[in-house]
């Protein structure tokens, strides 16, 4: 155990700068070369209405989402390519600066190669662990997480098993009005979602994915967060949120710095705490 400590720092300096280096090389060398910088991300600029579903799901600039996310993000064609992924890549990079919060976990964060990874796509992981986090402050956020990957809503049990029902019904609330209101300016767009999402069920995942279908990751993630939600561990939130993925694949685990904030919390109360107790000491061995 001593041996691991003593080798526990260099072991992760060396594990930090072997990230940058995989995303230099991402970003410095596959970009030029394949061209592939900002593909999922590609998607949210190219949608259109009133049919966002019309390219063939994994092709280039085939979209998956609801149809209230298609809505916004048919605006975003307003704007040159260049000019959206400058932009949407600068909210990810916000988002990780936000979940980090400190600038040794900024550090860290940023050298995580799944985090190179989603930065390099352009993908939605790292802003649901932002819609999480600030959903048990703003519970409304979750709708964002419902209709882009409903079966990552599987984290709102945490409000089911603590009985927390106030901000669960803001978050089911939040996501049915939003439904309404797009439903009412498209009702055909929902009913090509939903037959989107019927058509998916049961095909096979990529080879880019991890070869774990759905059926057998979601029951996981509900024992995860119920064990949290009764132990008070909110990082099992966003751990479920991601077993719970539709799909699974390789810049997923880039969620998982959502629970930094916890993290931090976790640390804070400990420090707090041993603050108090040496405090405690010192007067107890002044009175002696």
């Amino acid at each position: 155990m001593s041996l691991l400590r003593r080798y526990a720092k260099p072991i992760g300096v060396g594990l930090i700068v072997a990230g940058y280096l995989f995303a230099a090389y991402l970003f410095f060398v596959t970009a030029p070369m394949i061209g592939t910088f900002g593909f999922d991300a590609f998607a949210y600029w190219n949608v259109t209405m009133p049919d966002p579903y019309e390219i063939p799901h994994g092709s280039l600039g085939s979209y998956n989402y609801s149809p209230a996310f298609a809505q916004v993000a048919d605006l975003f064609s307003a704007v040159d390519l260049w000019v959206f992924l400058w932009v949407w890549t600068c909210l990810l990079v916000g988002s990780v600066i936000y979940l980090a919060g400190s600038p040794g976990w900024i550090l860290v964060a940023f050298g995580v190669p799944f985090v190179a990874l989603e930065l390099y796509h352009g993908n939605i992981h790292i802003l649901l662990a932002v819609a999480i986090v600030l959903g048990f402050r703003h519970p409304w956020t979750w709708a964002f997480v419902l209709l882009t990957k409903p079966s990552s809503g599987i984290g709102l049990l945490w409000f089911v098993v603590r009985r927390e029902w106030r901000p669960l019904a803001i978050a089911l609330g939040a996501t049915a009005v939003v439904v309404a209101v797009s439903f009412l300016l498209s009702p055909s767009t929902w009913f090509g979602w939903v037959e989107l999402l019927i058509d998916g069920v049961g095909i096979a995942p990529a080879s880019n994915n991890f070869m774990i279908p759905l059926w057998l990751r979601l029951p996981a993630a509900a024992a995860l967060v119920i064990w949290g939600a009764r132990t008070d561990r909110r990082w099992t939130v966003v751990v479920s949120a991601m077993l719970a993925l539709p799909v699974l694949w390789f810049a997923a685990p880039a969620m998982l710095i959502g629970v930094l904030p916890d993290v931090r919390e976790h640390r804070r109360r400990r420090q707090a705490t041993e603050r108090a107790e040496a405090e405690e000491r010192a007067r107890a061995s002044r009175v002696a």
